[in-house]
């Protein structure tokens, strides 16, 4: 077997009763897709994280790649072995009794059966599958994507799983990367639309243009989504009633969080250390 392979064994199995509960979680999950009034994800990367979004009284945990990932030893974008992260978001699954969706990055390169297969032993009840292939560092085809993730949507059905599908679309985020500066995202909202349309068409849920936040891009865009928006709360977004007004259906953080915790750890971490070394110094 080859190192990333994914097994039941590596993942964990769900048993035959625990059906009735993963559809529960599903459609809870869909449910919660309201515009106007969106769905919060401070996005989870471990068991105690998870608990701790369940604790605070978010109705769903979202799971985050780039925050799993360096938990576990990792660089974010598909540099850590399948079986490994879904191991990982299965734990969370299991340990909360809310919905989890599971951010399965571009899918591991999995077919969709297989995918979809794995994403149900885990017990997710929702996903996000990014239009990025991590291989090239290029952005998919978007039709190519929209066949895959029709392929996706149509492997859940066989296996009479109602599985949550959020849709990435990385128009913005391949312009960010690019070094694209401020003012510029209204000129790539029609790109981001064909992607959005084209995905929706093929039965996915919901649709994530992640890094989109400039306002009059933002209204642009939500103009003419076909369906329920996912928006990423960076700290240059707009707030959350802002956005609520503008009809997002879901507003998510990403590895933000994670960051944020490490931050705050090292802080504590360095007055640790400043504390012993005074200390010696006495």
């Amino acid at each position: 077997m080859e190192d990333d392979e994914v097994t039941s064994n590596q993942i964990g199995d769900r048993s035959a009763a625990d059906s009735d509960d993963l559809g529960r979680r599903c459609d809870v999950l869909r449910s919660l897709h309201v515009p106007g009034t969106p769905l919060l994800l401070p996005n989870a990367w471990d068991v105690a994280s998870a608990g701790a979004v369940v604790a605070a009284g978010f109705p769903a945990v979202a799971t985050t790649s780039g925050g799993v990932a360096a938990a576990l030893g990792y660089e974010d974008h598909e540099h850590a072995p399948a079986n490994e992260m879904l191991a990982a978001a299965g734990r969370i699954c299991r340990s909360v009794d809310v919905p989890v969706t599971v951010d399965a990055e571009a899918g591991y390169g999995m077919e969709p059966p297989d995918l979809v297969a794995a994403l149900q032993r885990i017990g997710a009840a929702g996903c996000n599958l990014e239009d990025t292939d991590h291989a090239t560092g290029e952005q998919r085809d978007p039709i190519q994507h929209a066949r895959w993730l029709r392929a996706v949507r149509a492997a859940a059905s066989d296996a009479g799983y109602a599985l949550v599908i959020n849709a990435r679309i990385d128009v913005f985020l391949f312009a960010l990367l690019g070094g694209a500066g401020a003012g510029t995202q209204l000129g790539l909202v029609t790109a981001a639309l064909e992607r959005a349309h084209a995905y929706v068409e093929t039965g996915v849920d919901c649709v994530f243009p992640i890094a989109l936040w400039e306002e009059d891009a933002l209204r642009a865009f939500m103009a003419d989504a076909p369906g329920p928006v996912n928006i990423l709360r960076t700290p240059r977004a707009p707030g959350l009633p802002d956005l609520a007004e503008l009809g997002v259906a879901r507003i998510s953080y990403g590895s933000l969080l994670h960051h944020d915790a490490m931050d705050q750890f090292a802080g504590v971490l360095r007055s640790i250390a400043a504390e012993a070394t005074g200390h010696e110094g006495t």
